[in-house]
């Protein structure tokens, strides 16, 4: 569910239900072509996709972050927006990328999905089963 079709009366009911945070991370740098814009944007949805389609009923998608300056602190520039995001109410956080050049390690996140250096890596079963055991109480590997 994307965070803009839950209105202001609704979340009281639906938060208990909403337990997880998507945030999508493009890392554009501002250097990029439009087409190379486009290609990035689009994989980003594709990655996108294998987490909200199928958990639809639990999954808030936020607005992507789209900028990032330097993508070595690519996670340890996310951490403020984990941290505020899990105060906001969301027990679990994940973020998704389609860039394998962030380094994500000091974000906070619960589960990052990442593609990897040939934009693969991340195939549906994998993607499933990474997020139920999240759910389930265990460390997604």
């Amino acid at each position: 569910m994307k965070f803009s079709e839950i209105e202001n009366e609704q979340w009281d009911e639906l938060s208990p239900y909403l337990d997880t945070c998507l945030l999508p991370v493009t890392g554009l740098t501002g250097g990029e072509s439009p087409y190379e814009a486009t290609e990035k944007l689009e994989k980003l949805r594709d990655v996108l996709d294998l987490v909200e389609i199928p958990f639809k009923g639990r999954v808030v998608t936020y607005p992507a972050c789209h900028y990032l300056a330097k993508a070595e602190a690519a996670g340890a520039f996310l951490a403020g927006y984990v941290d505020k995001l899990r105060d906001a109410g969301f027990a679990y956080i994940i973020i998704a990328t389609a860039n394998p050049l962030l380094d994500m390690t000091l974000s906070g996140a619960d589960l990052i999905l990442q593609t990897d250096d040939n934009g693969e890596g991340l195939q549906p079963a994998f993607v499933s089963s990474q997020i139920r055991e999240l759910w389930g109480g265990g460390s997604p590997s």
